[in-house]
């Protein structure tokens, strides 16, 4: 008995050394706030000189005095960042311990079919599967629902956006709502079928959802960027650029919301192609960009709001952010998001700050929502939805209906007021 026993420690020696796996490093997200001047550059060269993802801000530029940083730590790189931080006394707070499990709890999906579940439009959906859902929403909606090709991808996946239309009135006028022009903040695309799905369900039982889609045509268009969404199921959830390549440089993709012509690769932007804020060559270079520009500009006539939906940081922000200089009907636009701001926390108890971009919270030119507004769309805006960076851009499905909602409130509370300014809505004959 006794040998039996030596054998069997001298079979295991190996396990039962092993440190367990509770000790194993895992990828993490730290929350660093530097005091000094001396804390942020050592910070800059932190996320810029080791493999790391800054989720806020989103470059090192923005990074300075008191100011939160949110940083992606892969675990590879998990020990020599937080020597470095400890050795010049920058003290962080773990945010994430562990994000992978959060990934796998984003991708675990049980039906690619809407109809098969009442919990699809709270769940995320890889990018195959929201095209399966367009090609059905419109099967099942053929009076109200049109799909419309506007290009493709740099890697030739279709854009497509869809039609709601629930009547034909003459000189009707339209919405634009897009999501997912960064590929890693998921909560975009899932607000856009959202939103969608909210329209026909409650098309004429809702008087707000009625009163707009009476007098509004809407366009929505779920994945701006089809290429860079796919990488981030794939591949590597952090990425935020489209998936472009350039002749003269390894590094791919540019940031498509420094793209539009508008105060192009001026401060804010980048021409370095490695950075995450890559302008591109030139304004438009990209066929994502160039697509929905095309779209606008010969709908400019119809089109009278501009929404773009991202995530995170919960903010409602209008033009201007490439430029310090205030919006000609900057005092409409600001009443409108303050309203906004003001039902969110009245019906769902959470904190939306508002503003132009650039003041509230930095310059950023070539963004599509001044590109809208400098093209005559003067109801033009900007949402960061949930959160603030509890979960960042990992946001549990758990949380997609409010963070939804959150958002279907301030689009409906600014297109009712829109409606109200522009036109008399329709009366029962």
């Amino acid at each position: 008995m006794k040998a039996l026993l030596i054998f069997f420690v001298l079979m295991n020696l190996d396990k039962l050394l092993k440190p367990a796996h509770c000790a194993e490093i895992q990828d993490q997200v730290l929350s660093i706030t530097p005091k000094t001047q001396e804390q942020v550059d050592i910070l800059k060269n932190v996320s810029t000189q080791y493999e790391t993802a800054l989720w806020q801000p989103v470059s090192p530029h923005y990074i300075k005095e008191d100011t939160q940083v949110h940083l992606f730590v892969p675990a590879n790189s998990s020990e020599t960042v937080k020597d470095l931080l400890k050795r010049h006394a920058i003290t962080h707070e773990v945010l994430l311990a562990n994000p992978n499990e959060l990934i796998e709890m984003q991708t675990r999906n049980d039906s690619t079919d809407p109809r098969s579940s009442s919990t699809f439009y709270e769940r995320y959906h890889s990018l195959e599967d929201i095209y399966i859902w367009i090609n059905r929403t419109q099967q099942d909606n053929p009076d109200t629902v049109k799909v419309i090709l506007i290009g493709s991808s740099f890697e030739k996946r279709p854009l497509y956006v869809l039609k709601l239309s629930v009547n034909n009135r003459p000189n009707k006028k339209a919405m634009w709502i897009d999501c997912g022009i960064h590929a890693r903040e998921w909560i975009s695309p899932a607000f856009c079928l959202w939103f969608v799905q909210y329209s026909l369900s409650f098309y004429q039982s809702n008087k707000d959802i009625t009163n707009i889609l009476d007098n509004m045509d809407v366009y929505i268009l779920p994945v701006l960027n089809p290429d860079g969404y796919h990488y981030t199921w794939t591949t590597n959830r952090m990425w935020r650029k489209n998936r472009s390549t350039n002749m003269s440089t390894k590094c791919i993709g540019v940031d498509l919301n420094r793209n539009f012509d508008a105060n192009w690769c001026t401060e804010g932007a980048s021409d370095q192609p490695c950075t995450e804020i890559y302008c591109g060559a030139f304004p438009e270079s990209e066929p994502e960009t160039q697509a929905v520009a095309d779209f606008l500009r010969s709908h400019k006539d119809i089109v009278q709001i501009y929404f773009s939906i991202h995530s995170y940081s919960q903010m409602l922000l209008f033009p201007y952010s490439c430029t310090l200089e205030e919006a000609e009907n900057h005092s409409e636009l600001l009443e409108m998001v303050k309203e906004a701001a003001g039902q969110i926390h009245r019906y769902y108890r959470n904190i939306y700050k508002y503003g132009p971009g650039a003041n509230t919270i930095y310059l950023a030119p070539g963004g599509s929502d001044d590109w809208a507004y400098k093209l005559g769309i003067k109801y033009s805006f900007t949402f960061e939805l949930q959160d603030r960076g509890r979960y960042g851009f990992l946001l549990p499905p758990s949380h997609i209906s409010d963070a939804c909602n959150e958002a279907l409130l301030a689009v409906k509370t600014i297109a009712l007021k829109v409606v109200e300014k522009t036109q008399a809505p329709t009366t029962p004959a």
